[in-house]
């Protein structure tokens, strides 16, 4: 049985084609199609993609595709690295010291609580005593005390209002920073029909950012993504992701719209 990509390169010989027709119909990189008829799978951005360029070249060049498809996945799926992220272990949390001072102190209570309120007591009593001796409060008291407590409750409203915190504004700017568990396909644009800013095997977090929009699609899911710093939920799938983030939020992207595949 003649290996995958020598069905491929004949068949596209057979129809007269070259690289250029095929990945103008195609929409698939020449570089991918080339390493499909090389067989240099490592060259290309994992399973699932190569099992998408194996079906669309097949297709295009009239050999049957689920065949293809599968003759891969027998003999070649199970070499690379799995799409599953690794489980890191949980790190322990870390209680904050200030609370642990809090829960100390409330256990202990304040030294000399006896003392004050005893003390405090005694004032009282006091103040009682001198009431009774001396009779009546002078004229113009009340109004003093009234005009004091109106002045600590303006100043209280007046901190209130500003400690207020300041409704939230729309960021200026998008900025996407990608932290991948383990080397990762990625291909990034700025909107449909936009220069690519990247495409290769992402190894450590890296940044981009653009005024209005910015898309990605990965290739695998074991990825940390933050828009803004604000973390973005992906959930565990095996399957590639794309991403579109703007400055009012972040959603999927369609698997056929997705940037270096579409």
């Amino acid at each position: 049985m003649a290996p995958i990509g020598e069905k491929l390169r004949e068949a596209r010989l057979r129809q007269g084609l070259d690289i250029a027709d095929v990945e103008e119909r195609t929409k698939i990189r020449a570089k991918y199609l080339r390493a499909l008829e090389t067989e240099e799978w490592s060259l290309l951005p994992g399973h699932t993609f190569v099992k998408t360029f194996l079906r669309t070249y097949a297709e295009q060049v009239g050999i049957d595709a689920h065949m293809l498809v599968e003759e891969y996945r027998v003999g070649h799926e199970g070499e690379e690295e799995t799409d599953v992220a690794p489980i890191a272990s949980k790190p322990a949390s870390r209680r904050d010291p200030r609370t642990r001072d809090r829960r100390r102190g409330s256990a202990q209570g304040p030294p000399g609580r006896g003392v004050v309120l005893a003390l405090a007591a005694v004032a009282v009593v006091a103040f009682l005593l001198v009431l009774g001796l001396f009779g009546e409060d002078e004229p113009g008291d009340d109004q003093a005390a009234t005009t004091a407590t109106e002045s600590r409750t303006t100043s209280t409203t007046g901190r209130r209002r500003r400690q207020t915190p300041r409704s939230r504004q729309t960021p200026k700017r998008v900025v996407m920073r990608v932290s991948p568990s383990v080397p990762t396909y990625a291909c990034v644009d700025t909107g449909e029909g936009t220069d690519i800013l990247f495409e290769g095997t992402l190894e450590g977090a890296q940044t981009f950012r653009n005024a209005q929009l910015v898309r990605i699609n990965l290739g695998k899911r074991s990825v940390e993504v933050r828009v803004n710093g604000k973390p973005v939920e992906i959930a565990d799938s095996p399957e590639p992701i794309g991403l579109e983030a703007n400055r009012a939020g972040t959603e999927e992207i369609a698997e056929g719209a997705r940037p270096c595949v579409s």
